[in-house]
């Protein structure tokens, strides 16, 4: 098979085997999602942090 949009890294695949991972590909690329991915997933900023930004000492009477 003389096709450059799709490579065989290992092995040998028969242009069966390639035009039924090519079908299914463009399945997948043409299906439409059901629900929309909602804009926003709730948290604004990130569950943990980086220690080298944080000062030094922290007190322990603090609520962060």
């Amino acid at each position: 098979m003389e096709s450059t949009d799709i490579r065989v890294e290992k092995g040998h695949a028969e242009p069966e085997e390639v035009a039924a991972i090519t079908a299914i590909l463009l399945a997948r690329a043409a299906a439409r999602p059901t629900d929309p991915a909602p804009a926003h997933r709730g948290r604004i900023k990130a569950g943990w942090r980086r220690l080298e930004r944080e000062p030094g000492f922290r007190a322990p009477h603090s609520w962060r």
